[in-house]
């Protein structure tokens, strides 16, 4: 007879392997592998020649600290919070080139926010904002309704009307990791290339020095 095993396994935190044809989920359990590191809620998909790691705990929401999460060496983004990653830090915006009034500076975000295309805003209140958009790079070539939902960049802003700033985060759920590399393929600066049209809309400053 002709033996034939799958080229493609996936595991998910949580759950245990169901056979003993998924090596990696034994050897190698995702939250422990070096292309999902420092990320939370991930489902790792390998083949051959790439590993494909989707990740959803990292939102705000899941942070009992109540920060903003980091962006990890393994995923593709920028965040308020990546102090120690020159990389993957962007500094906090200050909307005091335009006002002083927090609720209006909140306004003025969320319609600029609206007007990108694409942009779905999915959770809101008077100081947090939760909005997703389609991957732009690299591109999924996907079809299906759930690796859509897989290929989504998070976007999250934090108003912080006490110091006249906003904190956000933009980030790829999913990365991919063409072997041997161990970092993932880029996303051509495109988590922060959306935000700079966003802050270029408000005329708003930054805190900082924005990375090259």
């Amino acid at each position: 007879g002709t033996l034939t095993i799958a080229s493609t396994t996936t595991v998910t935190i949580g759950s245990q392997p169901s056979n003993a044809a998924a090596p990696y989920a034994q050897e190698i359990p995702t939250e422990k592998a070096a292309t999902s590191a420092g990320r939370r809620g991930c489902k790792t998909t390998t083949t051959p020649s790439s590993t494909i790691v989707t990740c959803r705990g990292e939102l705000l929401s899941n942070n009992a600290d109540g920060r903003i999460s980091k962006i990890s060496a393994t995923e593709n983004g920028v965040s308020t919070s990546s102090v120690r990653n020159p990389s993957r830090f962007s500094p906090p915006w200050t909307y005091l080139p335009e006002t002083s009034d927090g609720n209006k500076a909140w306004k003025s975000l969320i319609q600029a926010v609206n007007d990108e295309q694409g942009m779905s805003i999915v959770q809101l209140t008077d100081t947090y904002l939760h909005a997703t958009i389609p991957t732009s790079f690299p591109a999924p070539g996907i079809t299906d309704e759930a690796g859509r939902e897989d290929y989504m960049d998070d976007l999250e802003f934090v108003l912080r009307p006490e110091d006249n700033v906003v904190l956000y985060r933009s980030a790829s759920r999913t990365a991919t990791f063409v072997y041997p590399l161990t970092q993932p393929v880029s996303d051509r600066n495109t988590n922060l290339k959306r935000l700079e049209r966003i802050r270029d809309r408000l005329g708003w400053g930054l805190l900082g020095r924005q990375q090259e």
